[in-house]
């Protein structure tokens, strides 16, 4: 069995996502390098209009210089849509495999890491940290080139044509940089504190939506309202913050821009008067300084733009600097799984120290059933997940067939244990989909069926229009809790795993289905079958019932046995019957 490899980069970096689609970007920067050309020779044609057409009055050229302005713009419009094409398609690309190893990275990640993180912040991470990098790598980073370049060449041909003129745009153009470098920190931190308070927005929105049943149902509607736009308040003024910094300074670079064309023409009269400046070359001035214009007007949007995508690296970087608790082993053992467990002396602490387990030792042969006990809160699911490794024990050890389940391949040990755990989770899919979940192209539709009859669930599928072609909604909405538990255990069953558990599994059935799955698990042979409910019902015919209390096991044996020792069994026993 192969087992998925997540061997991720531990950190993002821009430099190499360019680095892949370098031929792309400098095809589209020649591209770019050319349009930019074709605009600036724009004011050298003008000039020798001015100069040999307009003011001689000389109509001998007037043809071949509207020619070439044909095709200047033709030519200009062919680089132009190349230029745009390849970096909206190398961006696209970018953010497509950025997103990818992100939700790689993040299916790659302990249960730890899920305990600290709530979902509306990693939808964040994943939806908008990549747009804004997305961003950066289709349209920002190109326009960042294009105003360096258009700001070297127009400088360069103003100097060629009166170096006097050309120091007020140099300046200018020194200036604006000055402003944006100083206005991209100040935006860079603002960002960061934007980008966390709209993951915290996203998950209140998130939760409210998700549990919206529940608030109505305790009527804590208000209370959600204001809940809600508190965050968005936050949000809010984070959002002003930016627009002060960005209003603070925009406006500097505007009256920039606004008051070079006017000064140009003005120095340039003054030039042309007393120093013999033409008309054709003032005019080209004009023209060139119109076009230093526009990348100063960019400077502050792009800045805006970079340090939004720079930020937004930082904030995935944190999660490719993330490092799995849960590790494959260096050697697999790769032998066949029959389902003996042993579990010895095992423990378990949280990162906080707490206890949660604490000694615990039992053993489950191939094929039989245990039936695990006990208060909330005592430990019965942590039990699984240690079985599952979704966490590590932190003393003693779990085998498996005699081997410890850290030198099991992930793949394999979790394949081979099929769980119905309490929190049933059904996704937006057909119930045929759903079933086949643990298997898609292993499971036949013949076994979907026969895990529905055997999971008492195939008479209301019948009755449904589609049958098991029925779309049933985000968490299985549209079903009752009854047969969402059924359809999970016809999950469970269809996969066939050496290893059933089912956490309390039958606690929304009524007594009849619960006797009906409870004969049906008994006549699943060559299964070991973990069974931990808080009915003396759903336990009392496993081979061994276990008891815990406060992390320890407090009783083990059979039903009789148990209920001869008249402890927490028996006190459980004759408080539900």
């Amino acid at each position: 069995m192969k087992t998925q490899n997540y061997n991720l980069k531990s950190e993002l970096r821009l430099r190499d996502c360019f680095k892949k689609y370098a031929v792309v970007y400098l095809i589209a920067f020649i591209a770019m390098g050319l349009s930019t050309a074709l605009d600036l020779i724009s004011p050298l044609v003008t000039r020798k209009l001015v100069n040999e057409v307009i003011i001689p009055r000389e109509m001998e050229n007037l043809m071949n210089i509207l020619i070439t302005f044909i095709w200047m713009a033709l030519g200009r419009c062919v680089f132009q849509y190349t230029k745009e094409f390849l970096c909206d398609w190398a961006g696209s690309k970018i953010a497509c495999e950025v997103r990818s190893k992100i939700f790689r990275k993040l299916q790659s990640l302990s249960a730890n890491f899920f305990d600290k993180h709530n979902s509306g912040e990693l939808m964040a991470r994943v939806r908008d940290d990549v747009d804004r990098i997305w961003d950066c790598f289709s349209y920002i980073s190109i326009l960042m080139a294009e105003v360096v370049i258009r700001t070297i060449i127009a400088l360069y041909c103003m100097f060629a044509i009166n170096w006097k003129l050309s120091i007020i745009p140099a300046l200018c153009m020194i200036g604006a940089s000055v402003i944006a470098i100083r206005m991209e920190k100040k935006l860079d931190i603002v960002f960061g504190q934007i980008a966390e308070e709209n993951s915290l927005l996203n998950n209140t929105a998130q939760e409210n939506l998700s549990g919206v049943r529940t608030v109505k149902a305790f009527s804590k509607e208000r209370f959600e309202i204001k809940k809600f736009r508190s965050k968005n308040q936050k949000y809010y003024n984070l959002n002003i913050e930016q627009s002060k910094i960005f209003v603070k300074y925009n406006p500097i670079l505007q009256c920039i821009t606004y008051l070079l064309p006017t000064t140009v023409l003005l120095t340039g009269g003054i030039l042309s008067i007393k120093d013999g400046l033409s008309i054709g070359d003032l005019t080209a001035m004009v023209q060139y300084a119109m076009n230093i214009v526009w990348p100063m007007e960019m400077l502050g949007w792009l800045t805006n733009g970079l340090s939004s995508a720079k930020a937004s690296t930082k904030r995935l970087n944190k999660i490719f600097a993330e490092n799995p608790d849960i590790t494959e082993p260096a050697i697999e053992n790769k032998q066949q799984i029959l389902g003996n467990i042993q579990f010895n002396n095992v423990g378990y602490k949280t990162l906080s120290g707490r206890d949660i387990l604490k000694d615990i030792s039992f053993s489950v042969k191939a094929g039989e059933t245990l039936g695990i006990m006990g208060a909330s809160g005592s430990g019965k699911t942590t039990l699984i997940n240690l079985l599952k490794r979704m966490y590590d024990v932190t003393e003693g050890s779990i085998t498996l067939d005699g081997v410890d389940i850290r030198h099991l391949s992930l793949g394999i040990l979790r394949k081979n244990i099929t769980c119905v755990m309490q929190d049933v989770f059904l996704f937006s899919d057909t119930i045929l989909g759903n079933i086949k979940l643990g298997g898609k192209d292993s499971i036949s539709t013949e076994s979907v069926k026969e895990a529905l009859e055997k999971a008492s669930a195939g008479d209301f599928v019948k009755k449904m229009k589609e049958g098991h072609d029925t779309v049933i909604g985000e968490r299985g909405i549209g079903l009752s809790g009854g047969q969402k538990q059924r359809i999970t255990i016809a999950r469970a069953l269809a996969r066939e795993t050496p290893i059933l558990v089912l956490d309390d599994s039958t606690s929304a059935l009524d007594t009849e289905t619960e006797k009906e799955i409870q004969e049906t698990l008994k006549e699943l042979s060559g299964m070991t079958k973990i069974i931990i409910s808080h009915r003396i019902s759903a336990v009392r015919r496993a081979d061994k019932i276990i008891v815990l209390d406060k992390g320890k096991i407090a009783e083990m044996g059979t039903h009789e046995e148990l209920m001869k020792n008249q402890g927490l069994y028996f006190q459980t026993y004759e408080s539900q019957y």
